[in-house]
């Protein structure tokens, strides 16, 4: 019995998703190896500047490539980057066919892959269950695209929209279910990023951790302090932390505090000022792009997350609502692929955040 094409395709989909947290700013990418209805090789992109998906795939196919089908989640790469090209890899292999999901949006490669498989005589079927690829990798495209990080504000609130408690209650909200939740995209993220008030009043770590254990792999930490000078006995700057921290301020600094920054080895970013006095974000996510930072979880505090969305850089929202009451804030948002899910007491919900059309 013949096995669709979808179903291959979507255990590619689903193989590409084990390098969620490791393959940044490259795509997540997932390989089959299709021979007589028998999968014989399969691979996923599993850390940048390491084999790509369809090498592993080959790789474990071996001689049984010659006249199979692979299946590949983007379009493979026809250029000598950190890897040789998976062009060449697939066409000396033998493969008679590939299907690819969505084609690459990266200019070097840019639909040029699947015209090198094209001209060695191998059929090529562009665009199985490309909308999921798309979403899939929605970070690196964005990124490609933009050249700067894709954004997801995320906070938590209360049942009558209250981001902050009372002084004298708890400052968590979220029940610890969705704690673990928030750290997992704290993993997947290539930065998180703060203001200056949350940073002095809440003195986090913005560490990714799970069971209250440190995880390898750790976000960049940024802090927006327009003036500066902010304290120095931060846990963001204690030394033996394992993330680093970067400090976004204007030319407006104390040259005093940029100094002591300096000898404690904090990278500090000089930007331009917006209309306000603060740091001019547009600028800043410039600055990330070319620092290959893809993304960006925006955790707070309030101020912060309200001037992302009127310079219009929010790409995506998370958000924990908890069934409490702590007191009245309004807070609107125009949201679309509004997706709710329940976690113990919470809910949570992550949507795409679209500017309103005005008619």
């Amino acid at each position: 019995m013949t096995i669709s094409h979808h179903h291959y395709m979507s255990q590619a989909l689903q193989l590409s998703e084990r390098g969620r947290f490791t393959v940044s700013p490259n795509p997540m990418v997932g390989c089959l190896i299709v021979k007589d209805d028998y999968i014989v090789g399969e691979g996923f992109h599993q850390k940048a500047g390491g084999p790509h998906a369809e090498i592993f795939a080959l790789q474990q196919a071996g001689v049984k490539a010659q006249a199979a089908t692979a299946y590949v989640t983007l379009e493979p790469c026809c250029h000598q980057g950190r890897t040789p090209p998976c062009t060449q890899a697939l066409i000396h292999a033998g493969i008679k066919q590939v299907y690819v999901a969505c084609k690459d949006p990266n200019p070097l490669i840019a639909g040029k892959g699947i015209s090198a498989l094209r001209a060695a005589g191998i059929d090529v079927q562009v665009g199985i269950m490309e909308t999921k690829a798309q979403q899939l990798n929605e970070i690196f495209f964005h990124y490609i695209q933009h050249k700067q990080p894709f954004v997801i504000a995320k906070w938590a609130m209360s049942l009558d929209g209250k981001t902050i408690t009372q002084h004298f209650d708890t400052k968590t909200i979220s029940c610890q279910a969705s704690q673990r939740s928030s750290h997992q995209t704290r993993l997947q993220v290539d930065a998180i990023l703060i203001g200056a008030n949350t940073a002095i009043h809440d003195d986090p770590l913005l560490t990714a951790r799970y069971n209250n254990a440190m995880i390898s792999k750790q976000p960049l930490r940024i802090i927006l302090s327009s003036q500066g000078p902010l304290p120095i006995h931060l846990k963001l700057f204690d030394p033996s932390s394992p993330a680093k921290t970067i400090v976004a301020t204007t030319e407006a600094v104390d040259p005093d505090w940029l100094h002591i920054m300096q000898t404690k080895s904090i990278e500090v970013l000089i930007l331009p000022k917006n209309k306000e006095g603060k740091v001019h974000l547009p600028s800043l996510l410039r600055e990330l792009g070319r620092k290959e930072i893809t993304s960006v979880l925006v955790e707070g505090g309030m101020t912060v997350h309200e001037a992302f969305f009127q310079e219009k850089l929010v790409n995506k929202i998370h958000v924990y609502l908890a069934p409490v009451i702590i007191g009245a804030l309004e807070k609107k948002q125009h949201l679309s692929n509004l997706q709710l899910t329940e976690i113990e007491s919470d809910f949570y919900f992550t949507a795409d955040y679209k500017e309103p059309t005005h008619v």
